[in-house]
């Protein structure tokens, strides 16, 4: 059975074994061709969304950047994750991800995709080009960089896109957001109603029926109406103005295509709550403390903080008792399979 990791790698499952070992028996084999893993499907929609945008943009919206930017980016995105995977590969002894095919490397690169157009089309470097390429080698080399050990895996906790973008922000000050009307520069009337209910659209569609993440999109969506009124009632901030956000093209996107990343923020319907309403409350601190920008490093910083959870609770009383392995009567020989898979 194949899965597909968290950074769009494929992994093998192991084969079902009994108690002593052995494998189990198993039923008449299905000679219908395997579905496609949830997480693909996503990712591939992700990335075919983010692309027609994109195209859309630079011919009718108006985009401000230069068309050859995407461009470039993608490029250099695809060459310095192949790059590090492969020195990665080599470091741990195992095949590359990207090895197996065409369609293999294809769906291998569809996460470097999706942030270097992210990278390209939400930062403004004016006419420079390099601001974006460090922004993209920032977010593909964040998913080499920052690992945890999870269920016996290592996977990256910070998003990609949103941690490339921030750091760009924060290392070079000349370097801004693209402008609000940069996603409807070009349409007039009943046009500019469409394309935010068209991306809302499909992005609701697209978390509730392969992400999973309706419920991180709830509690992210109602922290930040609640942190606009805490503003307003705490600091005598406008209230039309703390929640004027929330009406833009750009809200919806990161709210849709940023901070649903299945690979970076829990899986359990809880913990995405817990996820989302702290993203909004840490952007309310930040906005109170005059710092701009604040949804994305407010995203870093919950990711920073969830990351610090995934390290601690196998150290906490409810972590040992939930990662501990079941009791056996007889110790587990591993099969020649799983000999394999441990190298």
């Amino acid at each position: 059975m194949t899965v597909t990791r968290s950074d769009g790698d494929a992994a093998t499952e192991p084969a079902a074994t009994s108690q002593e070992g052995t494998p189990e028996r198993e039923g008449p084999r299905n000679t219908a061709p395997p579905g496609v893993d949830r997480r693909l499907k996503a990712l591939r929609m992700f990335a075919t969304s983010i692309t027609v945008f994109t195209v859309l943009g630079h011919i009718f919206l108006g985009f401000e950047q230069s068309p050859i930017t995407p461009i470039v980016a993608i490029l250099f995105g695809y060459a310095l994750d192949m790059v590090l995977e492969t020195l990665d590969a080599r470091a741990e002894g195992r095949e590359p991800g990207y090895a197996g095919g065409l369609g293999k490397m294809v769906d291998y690169l569809l996460p470097t995709h999706i942030a270097g157009l992210a990278c390209a089309m939400l930062l403004w470097g004016n006419t420079s080009l390099w601001p974006y390429l460090f922004a993209v080698a920032v977010a593909v080399s964040s998913k080499y960089l920052f690992r945890l050990r999870v269920a016996g895996r290592r996977r990256h906790f910070l998003n990609p896109s949103n941690f490339g973008i921030a750091v760009t922000l924060i290392i070079f000050p000349w370097v801004g957001i693209a402008p609000p009307y940069h996603f409807t520069n070009n349409t007039y009337g009943t046009v500019d109603w469409l394309i935010p209910l068209g991306i809302l659209m499909a992005g609701t569609m697209l978390n509730v029926n392969l992400t999973k993440r309706w419920p991180l999109i709830l509690a992210w969506v109602g922290g930040f109406a609640l942190q606009a009124v805490l503003r307003w009632l705490v600091l005598d901030h406008m209230l039309l103005a703390a929640l004027m956000p929330m009406t833009g093209v750009a809200f919806i996107l990161f709210t849709n295509y940023m901070i649903t990343d299945p690979g970076t923020t829990p899986s359990k319907p809880r913990n995405q709550m817990v996820f989302g309403f702290t993203t909004a409350m840490v952007y309310g601190l930040l906005v109170g403390f005059n710092i701009v920008f604040g949804l994305f490093f407010a995203l870093v910083i919950t990711c920073v903080l969830r990351g610090l959870v995934l390290v601690g609770a196998p150290f906490l009383p409810w972590g040992r008792t939930a990662s501990a392995p079941p009791a056996s009567p007889e110790p587990h020989v591993p099969n020649a399979h799983e000999k394999r898979e441990s190298q």
